[in-house]
């Protein structure tokens, strides 16, 4: 059972906000503050919690005394959540992470500081995860795989077993990833890409786009290949 601790979030936006829920809803740990750097403060309160600079946060919330949790999403491939995670580390805050209590997990799991994951992720055993990472919901990790350091997947992805997806890279909805396959740094998956070799460092493979029939969808007998109009 993990030891309940007074964190501080950073940010101000929707995704601050579902990490406060998830965190008020789903956690041993409790969320007394909000920060963000002082150049971006919009109002002294988010969420009825004060709002502090991330400049002079330590003053406020010392890292004896607070952990830290940073949801960022994944601009400029994950370096910027990156940058303040790093940052963070360096003002001295244990970084908490949230493991949804709807996602399925095993004895073991092996899961670094910062990661935000989502309900209804299934993560089989033998699963590694780094630091800093997003898993949004309904994801499914294939076992023995090996998810790299501030990696954003974002929701219905497949990655199938003994995979390893190195640092920074993003998968977009509904990829699916083949068994033994490496994804490179900071590459980039789109949604609906269907991966059956490796990808190189920042590589980008976008999905097939969908071709639209001639044909009416009442007046097909079958959705085989066959079926062309």
């Amino acid at each position: 059972m993990e030891i309940p601790k007074k964190i501080v979030l950073f940010g101000m936006s929707q995704l601050a906000s579902l990490a406060h829920f998830y965190f008020k809803h789903d956690s041993p740990h409790k969320v007394v503050a909000f920060t963000v750097d002082k150049d971006y403060i919009e109002n002294e309160t988010f969420e009825k919690l004060p709002v502090v600079s991330f400049e002079e946060v330590q003053k406020h919330y010392p890292p004896t005394e607070y952990a830290m949790f940073l949801p960022i999403s994944f601009k400029k491939m994950n370096y910027l959540r990156r940058e303040k995670f790093e940052a963070a580390k360096e003002k001295g805050y244990e970084l908490v992470s949230y493991v949804s209590s709807k996602a399925t997990t095993w004895p073991g799991l092996d899961i670094g500081e910062n990661c935000f994951i989502f309900e209804d992720n299934t993560i089989q055993p033998f699963t590694k995860i780094g630091d800093n990472c997003i898993l949004w919901s309904g994801n499914h990790i294939g076992h023995h795989s090996t998810i790299g350091n501030h990696v954003f997947i974002t929701s219905h992805v497949v990655i199938s077993g003994t995979c390893e997806i190195k640092d920074h890279a993003f998968i977009g909805v509904n990829a699916t990833i083949r068994d033994e396959t490496v994804l490179g740094e900071a590459s980039l998956v789109g949604m609906g890409a269907i991966i059956t070799k490796d990808v190189g460092d920042q590589e980008i493979h976008l999905g097939a786009r969908s071709t639209k029939m001639k044909k009416k969808s009442i007046d097909l007998d079958s959705l085989s290949h066959k079926s062309k109009g």
